[in-house]
């Protein structure tokens, strides 16, 4: 189940990363790629948040931020 566009991820990670639309991206490529090479949601799930922090971290303010 790939996704197309951002819009089209879970609520939940739309929610998550809403101030952060680059991440979305990430989220919605790297779930796409996983997908697709392990045919499993739950993996892809699992590889696509792993993705979001290699490039942004969750902040005290409880929303998700560029690493510096």
């Amino acid at each position: 189940m790939p996704y197309s566009k951002r819009e089209e991820l879970p609520e939940s990670v739309r929610k998550a990363l809403s101030n952060v639309p680059h991440a979305q991206d990430i989220y919605k490529e790297t779930f796409n790629s996983a997908y697709k090479q392990y045919d499993e949601e739950s993996r892809a799930h699992a590889a696509a948040w792993g993705a979001v922090k290699e490039e942004y971290q969750k902040g005290d303010d409880d929303k998700w931020h560029p690493k510096d």
